[in-house]
């Protein structure tokens, strides 16, 4: 899957119009990346869920776990015919359980639609359906939206990779609000997307320890 904008000319537009942001562009410089969605919508949430408040190895090896449980591929039906105990017992909470067979109940309903059907609705559609799946937040669609599905003008305002990269750029004493950064993000419509890329790229420039920039997606 391609982006659905131009890199270049997102770049020129920002430089253009925030020289702050002009600056930081020339700093960290090549703007990479590249979209794929080798997973179906439903897919990609549940290792969303299933990946949630653990290491990437811990949650991988969940994650294998639960694909074992299905011959031919994990299918939403299959899902919700295998019984609590089971998924219990490859590694889900009780909560991740609960927001699994959520997941399936909603993907076979179509509230969780097919990549087809997800490609052709806005970004307020896609994040208002997907979030109605117990234990998906906005942010995590919000990632789906940028590195998944390609789209320009997404500005995940809570994540803290994003808020801390507008901190060192800008050199504001504190972190920005949500509502502040929504205001900043004005100027960099309808490139918001390559803007918070180039802010997640700030925080590499120091030396900075933090948490991942995950925030409150969590159902455990």
């Amino acid at each position: 899957m391609s982006l659905q904008y131009k890199p270049a000319s997102a770049k020129q537009y920002l430089k253009r119009h925030d020289p702050v942001m002009a600056d930081l562009i020339r700093r960290v410089g090549h703007f990479n990346v590249e979209t794929e969605f080798e997973l179906s919508p439903f897919e990609a949430l549940l290792r969303a869920i299933v990946y949630q408040q653990l290491s990437g190895k811990a949650a991988g090896t969940i994650h294998g776990r639960v694909l074992k449980l299905f011959r031919g591929g994990v299918t939403p039906r299959k899902l919700l015919n295998k019984d609590d105990e089971t998924l219990r017992g490859a590694g889900l909470s009780r909560n991740k359980v609960l927001a699994v067979q959520d997941l399936a109940a909603k993907t076979l309903d179509g509230t969780v639609p097919t990549m087809d059907v997800l490609q052709g609705l806005a970004d307020d559609d896609i994040v208002e359906r997907l979030t109605s799946v117990r234990g998906i937040g906005r942010w995590t669609v919000e990632m789906m939206l940028i590195f998944k599905l390609g789209r320009a003008n997404v500005l995940p305002v809570a994540d803290l990779g994003v808020r801390k990269g507008y901190q060192l750029a800008y050199n504001t004493e504190e972190l920005p609000s949500a509502e502040e950064l929504n205001a900043a993000g004005e100027t960099w419509a309808p490139y918001r997307s390559v803007a918070s890329w180039y802010l997640w790229r700030a925080t590499d420039e120091i030396d900075w320890v933090a948490n991942p920039s995950i925030v409150a997606d969590a159902v455990d």
